[in-house]
Parts: structure tokens; C-alpha cells; sequence
């Protein structure tokens, strides 16, 4: 009987604990935001944390890009050239990706390149005590440490976005017009017709959302590392793969919102 209420209890148990790892999570957020006030005080520390976490993404972020565009030209058109409108593979692919694959693929590589990195340095300095030491020493680790990453990528992220969707628009009208054959004159002509600035704006608004959470999160995460070198690994995979999770996530309810909204 105590066996099968065990069964029964756990998974209860296990959402509980959940929330509450999240209650802690959310909390520690909030004690973090008077702290962003600060950050401008040590410039040379947010411009050495951009440097790092976005212009160290711009290669993968940009092969990632070349092919995305690429591939959406070719599979496109296999479905539009049955009915002859062509002419809108353009705008197809300048809204699905300025709205939705821009965002979320600069976001995933960013996430694979640099929030595990973030999380690896983090969860090092904090079982190694250098962490421990900067505290001290009379310097607020978490103003130093975690601040400055999270505005960085908030800064970055949008930034490579920006430069995907133009590396992903170009290769698609590339193939579109030099390898399946579409009037380019026509291409351009419903792009800019139906295209709007408040598409791009969505991506570099969910960009700038996804930035601060999963900078949140890997930060967090490498923060609080225990259990020496198996400790950082752990750290590592959790933080890629809640930032993941949760970019998914964010890009649902924020697509419904600015669909609610008409944007």
C-alpha cells in the first residue's frame, strides 16, 4: 500500500517541487533589478559580455541563416508553383521569418553557442570559490557577474536577428531567382508591396524577450552550480535545454498576443 502511495504521490511531488524551484528562480529576478541601474558603470565589462555572447555567435548565426533562406525557396516552391503564384515565395518568407524563424533560430544558436558558455564560466567560478572570493571582497557578485551578461544579450540578440533575416531573405531571393527561375522584377515587386516594418519589429521585440530569458536562465543556472566538475556539466545541459524549452514557449504566447493585438 505504501509502495502504490508512493507511485501515486511522486509525480505531485515533483510538480510541486517544480514550482517552487521556480518561485526561487522568479524571485531572485526580482532582487536582481535594482542592480541594472549599475550597469553602465562598468561599460568595458557590458562591451567585452557583447562582444562575447553576440559577435561570437554572427558565424553560426549567419550558416544558420544562408540555409534557412535557401531551403525555404526550394520547399515553397514546390507547393506554389502548382498554383502558378510564385511571385509570393518572397513575402512568405520575409513574414515567416522576420516573425517566427529569425527569432527563434537566432535564439536556439545563440542559446547552443553562448548561454552555455555562460552557464559553463559561471557554474566554474562558483565551484572553484572564485564567486565566493569577489563577494569578499566587498564586490556584489551578482551586479558584476550576471547583470552585465543578461543586458548584453538583451543588446545582441535583437542585433543577430536583424542580421539573420537579411542573410535568410537574400539566399532565398538568390535561389529563388537564379536557380528556380522566378521573375526577380515580380518577386521584389510583392515583397515590397505587402511587406511591413512592423514584422520586423515582432521578430526584434520576441528577440529582445527571448534575450533576457534565457540569459536569465543560464545565468541563474551557472550561478547556483554545485558538485565540482559533474556539477558545471549538469549546469551546462540545463541551461541549454530550459532555454530552449522556454524560448518555445514564449514564442507561443507572445505570437497569440500580437495576434490578439493585430500587430
Amino acid at each position: 500500500m505504501e509502495h502504490i502511495l508512493g507511485l501515486v504521490g511522486r509525480p505531485f511531488l515533483h510538480i510541486l517541487e517544480s514550482i517552487e524551484r521556480f518561485g526561487v528562480f522568479v524571485l531572485f529576478q526580482v532582487r536582481l533589478v535594482p542592480l541594472y541601474v549599475h550597469v553602465m558603470r562598468r561599460p568595458k565589462i557590458l562591451l567585452t559580455q557583447i562582444d562575447v555572447i553576440g559577435l561570437g555567435c554572427v558565424g553560426v548565426v549567419t550558416l544558420t541563416a544562408l540555409f534557412t533562406g535557401m531551403v525555404e525557396a526550394i520547399q515553397l516552391y514546390s507547393g506554389f508553383h502548382q498554383f502558378g503564384i510564385e511571385s509570393f515565395i518572397g513575402y512568405t518568407i520575409f513574414l515567416s521569418i522576420t516573425k517566427e524563424l529569425g527569432p527563434v533560430f537566432a535564439s536556439l544558436m545563440l542559446i547552443s553557442r553562448s548561454i552555455s558558455a555562460m552557464a559553463a564560466e559561471l557554474g566554474t567560478m562558483r565551484v572553484s570559490e572564485q564567486i565566493d572570493a569577489i563577494d569578499i571582497l566587498g564586490v556584489n557578485s551578482k551586479e558584476y557577474l550576471i547583470t552585465p551578461r543578461i543586458v548584453a544579450t538583451v543588446i545582441s540578440l535583437p542585433l543577430l536577428v536583424i542580421w539573420f533575416d537579411f542573410i535568410s531573405i537574400s539566399s532565398a531571393f538568390f535561389i529563388s531567382t537564379n536557380v528556380l527561375g522566378i521573375n526577380p522584377i515580380a518577386y521584389q515587386e510583392t515583397l515590397m508591396r505587402l511587406g511591413e516594418f512592423d514584422d520586423i519589429m515582432t521578430g526584434i521585440i520576441k528577440a529582445a524577450v527571448f534575450g533576457f530569458i534565457v540569459s536569465s536562465i543560464g545565468s541563474y543556472i551557472g550561478y547556483h552550480t554545485s558538485g565540482g566538475a559533474r556539477g558545471v556539466g549538469e549546469s551546462t545541459i540545463n541551461a541549454v535545454v530550459y532555454s530552449a524549452v522556454a524560448i518555445f514557449i514564449t514564442n507561443y504566447f507572445l505570437s497569440s498576443l500580437f495576434l490578439y493585438l493585430d500587430w
